[in-house]
């Protein structure tokens, strides 16, 4: 279904998008929601349930309709125009609401003089959320199955949160995340059934000094039959299932989100970077692998692109096996 912003004016109806998938194997239906908003405007992303994964976030023009009103044709004849904004999938994974200022949000002008529009795709997903405040003890637990971090951020990002008491200088900032909150939570808490992580910029950087914190996490439950195959860069990860059964892919990653793992003889300046995210991972090895008995995918930039240059990358895929 696409959404479109009540205060921006210029949206013009769209087809409707309906993906319906299956995590899982539970019968949850989850639908994919499309946000196209005009360059200036603010977008909004929402969950009534669940949390927010961002499918794909771009900025740029591939209609000349879309956004056009009031604007010469100079500004829209260009549709050859797109460029990813990895600054959606940072601030809004994880949370059941995320409003952005589109202003300066792309990583560059993809192409100058035309008016350009945002075109997000997102799913809710169903994952436990846990929050909390600065020099607490942040608690995980899995009933059933062992956790799995899906998000984790260690700063502030609006003002209500962790606010009681609290000077209203030190929650005006609400564009403050954490480079490396991701890491120290998953490194503690991945294959657990509990676990507590102590919030504080002793165990996370302060990114954003005089700022009142708080360390909001997302995670799943993954049942004991999830497998999971990691292997570095420029090696070929493969993935088998039983007779009679198929590959039914949970997540994947091509990048780098610890600085330890496939970390041998590599230099630090590799290993570096730990917010390292292929934004086509879920969807090469979909489409790859899914529905197959066995499959193998080579971990590479040809097959996902470079995500972080300079960083020595790897492939994490989880993925169960059910009746074909």
């Amino acid at each position: 279904m696409y959404t479109f912003d009540s205060n921006n004016r210029t949206m013009i109806p769209l087809s409707v998008l309906l993906l319906t998938l299956v995590l899982l194997n539970s019968r949850l239906l989850i639908s994919a929601e499309t946000v196209v908003t005009c360059d200036g405007f603010d977008q909004l992303l929402s969950c009534d349930t669940g949390v927010i994964s961002v499918q794909s976030a771009t900025c740029g023009r591939t209609s000349s309709q879309i956004c056009s009103v009031g604007r010469p044709p100079s500004e829209t004849s260009n549709t050859h125009c797109s460029i990813d904004v990895p600054a959606v999938f940072k601030r809004c994974n994880g949370l059941r609401e995320c409003e952005l200022n589109t202003v300066g949000l792309a990583p560059k002008d993809p192409c100058f003089g035309t008016y350009k529009y945002y075109t997000t795709n997102y799913i809710c997903i169903p994952a436990e959320i846990s929050v909390t405040c600065h020099s607490g003890y942040s608690y995980l637990k899995c009933d059933n199955g062992k956790i799995q971090v899906n998000t984790a951020n260690y700063g502030r990002t609006d003002k209500t949160t962790c606010s009681e008491g609290r000077p209203s200088e030190q929650l005006q900032n609400t564009n403050c995340y954490s480079p490396n909150a991701l890491a120290p939570v998953s490194k503690s808490c991945n294959g657990l059934k509990s676990c507590e992580v102590f919030v504080t910029h002793t165990v996370f950087t302060d990114p954003c000094v005089g700022t009142y914190k708080y360390l909001a996490i997302s995670y799943y439950c993954i049942p004991s039959e999830v497998r999971s195959s990691l292997v570095c860069e420029h090696e070929t990860s493969a993935m088998t299932c039983d007779d009679g059964t198929v590959i039914r892919i949970h997540s994947a990653n091509y990048g780098r989100t610890d600085s330890t793992t496939c970390s041998t003889g590599r230099p630090a300046s590799q290993l570096a970077k730990t917010d390292c995210y292929a934004l086509n991972s879920q969807t090469v090895v979909t489409s790859g692998c899914e529905g197959k008995n066995s499959c193998s995918i080579l971990a590479s930039n040809s097959v996902f692109s470079d995500p972080c240059v300079g960083t020595f990358k790897y492939l994490y895929i989880s993925y169960f096996c059910e009746p074909k």
